[in-house]
C-alpha cells in the first residue's frame, strides 16, 4: 500500500523558513520522482517542485526558484522542500507525491503571516 505522510509545517514569519519532509512507503522509493505541491483557499493546487530518482537540482515552479530546494535521502525514504524567504503567499497546505499517479499525501499547512 502507497503512503506519503508530510511532516514539518507550521508558523512563520515572513524571511523564514521551513523545511518539509515526505516519507513514502509501499513502493520502490529509490526508482520514484517525488514531487511538491501546495494549494491555497480559494486556489488552484499548482506545483512547486519534483525531483527524479536519478537526483539532481529538480525542477521548480517560478515562483519559487531560488527560494526552494527539494532534495531526497533515499536510504531513509525522505523526501525534503527545504523553504526560504518565505513570503505571506506561500501560505497554503503542501502535498508529496508521485508525479503521475493518484498517490498524494494529506499535506501540511504551512502559514507566512507576521
Amino acid at each position: 500500500q502507497v503512503q506519503l505522510v508530510e511532516s514539518g509545517g507550521g508558523s512563520v514569519q515572513p524571511g523564514g523558513s521551513l523545511t518539509l519532509s515526505c516519507t513514502g512507503t509501499g513502493f520502490l522509493f529509490g526508482n520514484t520522482a517525488i514531487s511538491w505541491s501546495r494549494q491555497s483557499p480559494g486556489k488552484e493546487r499548482e506545483f512547486v517542485a519534483s525531483l527524479s530518482w536519478i537526483g539532481g537540482d529538480g525542477d521548480y515552479a517560478d515562483f519559487v526558484k531560488g527560494r526552494f530546494t527539494i532534495s531526497r535521502d533515499d536510504g531513509q525514504r525522505m523526501a525534503y522542500l527545504q523553504m526560504n524567504n518565505l513570503k505571506p503567499e506561500d501560505t497554503a497546505v503542501y502535498q508529496c507525491h508521485i508525479p503521475g499517479t493518484t498517490f498524494w499525501g494529506r499535506g501540511t499547512q504551512v502559514t507566512v503571516s507576521s
